[in-house]
């Protein structure tokens, strides 16, 4: 997925910013600012998305899967 980076919003990206810097300052007891809080956001999407890309391509499958079989057991 790096050459196809996930593109976000503005209002999205401002909002993952938002959503990181309460995370540290709630739980970490930590000020983050814009920019590191950016860094952050861009880490996981350069580095982790395509693990959740991936699974949730998977869980697709499975519940694909799950709903042809569900499908046969019609047939007469």
């Amino acid at each position: 997925m790096k050459n196809n980076k996930i593109k976000l919003t503005n209002e999205k990206r401002e909002y993952m910013i938002s959503a990181i810097k309460n995370y540290f300052s709630n739980e970490r007891d930590e000020d983050l600012g814009d920019l590191a809080s950016g860094m952050i956001l861009d880490f996981f999407i350069d580095e982790l998305a395509t693990e959740f890309y991936n699974q949730g391509v998977y869980d697709s499958y499975v519940y694909m899967n799950d709903r042809c079989e569900d499908l046969l057991s019609i047939q007469k």
